[in-house]
């Protein structure tokens, strides 16, 4: 992965406002940590978790039935993966655990953020629909309704259930059916504030209530929403066939 390196003679479009502050080893920065964060974190210790990052990547890359659905898909799609040249271990800001720069077509695992392999698979499978949609549907991200429609599809596909979405109060026992759109949208707004800090609330907002039903509706490619403690991961893996993947 340590190709991600040439990421740093790259200038960075002020125009894309695809959220480099967030990401200070894209502008060739070198991170200090604060000392609180030394104290409680034991942040700091660069190269070593630049080392478990890549090993916990490459695990998932190894073992994890989404990245590898995901891996297939991009394939199939004309764009494959090389870990080496498309996924970076970086120090981010601790706002973030990961994320995908379109200009470079890499994904950020954030190294001192996300130190756990599960942490790590989802990041992946959620950046890897990201690279999918800029692959395979021409993803336009200085479009603010791109980029919500993206973000949508990474929310549904990866990260929200019922209790995720209880747990952000997007939810309870009376309203079953509206929760997972909820907390899908929920995802997602904050998701685009991220990247786009000159967009408000409400053209963000504006923005995702536009394409929600369409993208919300696309759960190319793994198929399914992925249930939290459930076999959906490995059916989705068993069925990629249905896409054409291999």
């Amino acid at each position: 992965m340590s190709d991600a390196k040439s990421s740093e003679a790259t200038p960075v479009d002020k125009e894309d406002s695809w959220g480099y502050d967030l990401y200070p080893e894209r502008r060739g920065e070198t991170v200090r940590p604060k000392w609180w964060q030394i104290a409680i974190f034991g942040a700091g210790q660069t190269n070593i978790e630049k080392i478990t990052c890549e090993r916990n990547v490459y695990n998932c890359f190894e073992n994890s039935p989404l990245v590898q659905l995901m891996y297939s898909a991009l394939k199939a799609s004309g764009c494959e993966i090389n870990l080496r040249r498309h996924i970076a271990c970086e120090v981010c800001d601790i706002k973030v655990s990961g994320g995908y720069d379109p200009k470079l077509n890499q994904i950020v695992i954030c190294q001192n953020v996300a130190r756990d392999k599960g942490i790590i698979q989802g990041i992946l499978t959620h950046e890897m629909i990201h690279m999918f949609d800029a692959c395979r549907h021409e993803l336009d991200f200085k479009s603010l309704h791109h980029l919500a429609c993206t973000e949508i599809r990474a929310a549904n596909l990866t990260h929200c259930s019922f209790m995720s979405a209880m747990f952000q109060g997007d939810a309870s026992f009376f309203r079953i059916k509206k929760q997972h759109a909820e907390c899908v949208k929920t995802k997602a707004l904050g998701s685009v504030m991220a990247v786009r800090p000159d967009v408000t609330k409400e053209e963000a907002l504006a923005a995702i209530d536009k394409v929600f039903i369409k993208c919300y509706n696309d759960l190319e490619p793994i198929g399914r929403r992925i249930r939290r403690n459930s076999a959906d991961m490995f059916r989705a893996y068993q069925e990629k066939g249905n896409y054409g993947y291999d």
